[in-house]
């Protein structure tokens, strides 16, 4: 164990422990201090658009009883796709997930990446929160917030992408399952991995290009091993949500819950979309200043590339996605089916 990580782990312990959760009463009595896992570095944008204040508001609603502890960095479990089992099992409070990761747990909510829907972080937000009664259903926690980034882009290492030819045979980086299908319809071949080891996948080849919403190039420094950036793929937002153990929610006063409704509002995931949008002309930004190569595709091509998805397109809506079909969760959300 590094010097680091065991004075983060005696920090914990020296705080009440790491599986105590929420319901921790301080010495002075009267207050709790939820817990928020993430695995996102503690600078990340959602940081301080999102999760500080989430923490203020509330102890600013509760007169300082009610307070967050933040856990960034996977300090509690570095695995992205685990995030909705430590919530559910107590070690965190609250957590952010990624539906995409386990899309078998949340089919509906992974739909909103389906091409056509939505192409920026609000508008993909906005696509969610029409549909937010069936997408809740999902999860067994409490909903804090749901939001989307913007629609992903492609950026490649060694051969640019300009024409729908460009894209044969390459192996493309997805983050949801939900893309796999239209990938492969464009000629590639689809390859499902979390963020976190994406920089060096393209580095060191295992990978030929990353499927990701530009507000991912600052956070995985992608703009040092990419060489092109294509800035349209037909493809819409990827999901986020922000998750409250049920038990605790429940064990909580009436009042403390209302604490927690008032600050989870529609803002606080409008918060997480604007974030996600702001990080992502920052990326873009970044990419150029880098000396990556942007690609813009001309229509004519962009038509060549929705034409080359159609038939996975039109037969994915028949899927079914629990008591629903694809098809519907689309009307959901505001999109044609």
């Amino acid at each position: 164990m590094t010097r680091a990580r065991a004075a983060l782990v005696l920090g914990l312990l020296a705080g009440g422990g790491v599986a105590g959760g929420c319901g921790e009463t301080s010495d002075t009595g009267g207050t709790r201090e939820l817990s928020l896992a993430h695995f996102l570095p503690a600078d990340h944008v959602l940081t301080g658009d999102m999760f500080t204040p989430l923490g203020e508001k509330l102890a600013e609603l509760s007169g300082g009883k009610l307070t967050v502890r933040q856990f960034p960095a996977g300090a509690l479990n570095s695995a992205a796709p685990a995030q909705y089992s430590i919530l559910r099992s107590g070690v965190a409070d609250i957590a952010l997930a990624i539906p995409a990761y386990t899309p078998d747990l949340f089919p509906k909510t992974d739909l909103i990446a389906y091409p056509g829907i939505c192409k920026t972080a609000v508008a993909c937000t906005e696509a969610m929160r029409r549909a937010r009664p069936a997408l809740e259903a999902e999860y067994d926690a409490k909903v804090l917030g749901l939001w989307a980034n913007d629609a992903a882009v492609l950026l490649t290492r060694e051969r640019p992408v300009r024409t729908l030819e460009d894209m044969s045979g390459l192996k493309i980086r997805v983050s949801t399952r939900s893309l796999i299908p239209f990938i492969e319809a464009l000629g590639a071949s689809a390859v499902m991995q979390p963020g976190t080891v994406v920089h060096q996948s393209l580095t060191t080849g295992v990978i030929d290009g990353v499927a990701i919403s530009p507000s991912g190039i600052g956070t995985f420094q992608l703009h040092e091993p990419a060489a092109y950036l294509t800035t349209w793929l037909p493809t819409s937002g990827l999901p986020f949500v922000l998750l409250m153990n049920r038990g605790v929610y429940e064990t909580l006063s009436p009042e403390e819950r209302g604490w927690i409704d008032e600050a989870a509002d529609a803002s606080l995931s409008m918060a997480g979309a604007t974030a996600y949008a702001r990080a992502g002309a920052d990326g873009l930004r970044m990419a150029q200043e880098a000396g990556v190569e942007i690609i813009d595709l001309p229509e004519n091509e962009i038509r060549r590339f929705e034409q080359a998805i159609a038939p996975a397109r039109a037969a994915g809506l028949d899927r079914q996605v629990g008591d629903m079909t694809a098809a519907d969760v689309i009307r959901l959300f505001g999109g044609a089916p």
